[in-house]
């Protein structure tokens, strides 16, 4: 076939830009594809600061950032078709074939292997079960975003924004700068959804009102939103009846948390993981279905871009040295109820054996509540092989650990387990 590929990755974000461009690195004839105009993901439409501190060592806004890797990707010359949708993926005797369709019709390509890097989605408002008609003006963060960043246009005069996730925060900061009155942000939880450094910057610093145990059980308006309804909620998250108060505004933001696409993974037999909402993987950042690989939020939402650049280098680095055949065997890694989840939720027992062999694993994890002077663990066949202290663990803030791997005995039989254990507690 004349458009075979060794890697094909599917996403043009950070993390399709990373992978295709180290699995180029590597050797590999590597295609692109991406659904939009233009490659860059999310981060087109972030024009705030704060992104590449860790890979770069300096503040870049979201353009900035990815630019860097899609001129690096035109310096390679390395093969991307934009505007173009994969409608099908189907698994042959020696790779994959997929299906495209772009202005030129439909096509098809032949991969050795298959990069997943199609990134996220945000819920919406009914799936938060919010009660009423559907009035112009309930917008999702993203959506406000683009609107004020890209289009030049002020989706609301007086707002109120459900969910201190990241981007709703930074959205009640945008929209202030704008001179729209944000009256006020509405968590459910009993705790910020986002991380510090944004509730500081973008909420403390602005004098805009944090609600937290408090939701929006309803809007009102018919053509155009005229108010919402508000009421505190108790510990399970439910509404407590005679708390209810209206605020008059003309829209509602979302940040209500994102959403893995994965529907692709699932059409070609890839579990997914509960916690995660992403494939289950190994350290490799491959998938349970040989030869289709991971990366970036389509893996697990993560904080920080430039982890997600990190897991696009990973994945594309190995689906380039990919060998098909026979397998190594995999040992689960099982998180205990401390933690949201673990990344990756598969060790190989090859990757491990080797005497002397001082391979690391780069792992991630979320607590599940916040916890202060806790160390997070990791056990092998009951003994302690791994530990890090951590002044404060909080579940919006993932973090991430080096796991050297050389010198233990990890076998296909042998019992992984991760944990956080407070120091007061032991």
């Amino acid at each position: 076939m004349q458009n075979q590929y060794e890697v094909v990755v599917i996403g043009g974000g950070p993390a399709g830009l990373a992978a295709a461009i180290q699995a180029d690195k590597e050797g590999a004839k590597v295609l692109l594809i991406e659904r939009e105009a233009r490659l860059g993901g999310i981060l087109k439409q972030c024009i705030h600061d704060g992104f590449g501190l860790i890979r770069f060592g300096e503040k870049l806004s979201g353009p900035e950032y990815v630019e860097r890797y899609v001129e690096e990707l035109k310096d390679r010359q390395i093969a991307c078709k934009v505007l173009t949708f994969v409608t099908e993926i189907t698994k042959e005797k020696e790779g994959f074939l997929l299906t495209a369709v772009n202005r030129e019709g439909v096509s098809e390509f032949g991969a050795r292997t298959i990069v997943l890097a199609t990134g996220c989605r945000e819920r919406t408002a009914k799936q938060v079960s919010i009660h009423g008609t559907r009035p112009a003006g309930v917008f999702t963060a993203g959506a406000a975003q683009h609107l004020v960043n890209l289009s030049g246009l002020m989706p609301a005069r007086r707002c109120v924004i459900l969910g201190s996730g990241d981007i709703g925060l930074i959205m009640a900061r945008r929209l202030t700068l704008e001179s729209a009155e944000v009256l006020g942000v509405y968590e459910v939880k009993p705790e910020p959804s986002g991380l510090t450094r944004n509730i500081v910057q973008c909420l403390e610093d602005y004098q805009i009102p944090l609600h937290l145990s408090c939701t929006v059980t309803r809007v009102f308006g018919e053509e155009r939103l005229t108010g919402v309804e508000v009421m505190r909620v108790d510990e399970a998250m439910r509404p407590i009846p005679g708390t209810e108060e209206r605020i008059d505004c003309d829209a509602l933001i979302l940040s209500v948390g994102l959403i893995p696409e994965n529907e692709m993974a699932e059409s070609i037999g890839v579990t997914l993981y509960p916690g995660t909402k992403g494939p289950v993987c190994d350290e490799n950042f491959m998938t349970d279905v040989d030869g289709v690989f991971s990366c970036g939020n389509a893996l697990h939402v993560n904080d920080l871009v430039d982890y997600v650049s990190e897991s696009g280098e990973l994945a594309g680095r190995a689906a380039a040295r990919y060998t098909a055949g026979e397998q190594p065997e995999k040992v689960e890694i099982r998180p205990d109820a401390s933690l949201q989840y673990a990344v990756p939720q598969m060790i190989t027992v090859q990757a491990a054996g080797g005497e002397g062999e001082s391979r690391e694993v780069v792992l991630f994890f979320r607590s599940r509540e916040t916890v202060r002077d806790a160390d997070f663990v990791i056990e092998l066949d009951g003994k302690t092989v791994f530990s890090k202290h951590y002044g404060v663990l909080r579940p919006p803030e993932m973090e991430r650990v080096l796991v050297k791997l050389g010198g233990l005995d990890i076998k296909s039989d042998s019992k992984i387990s991760v944990s956080i254990k407070k120091r007061e507690a032991r």
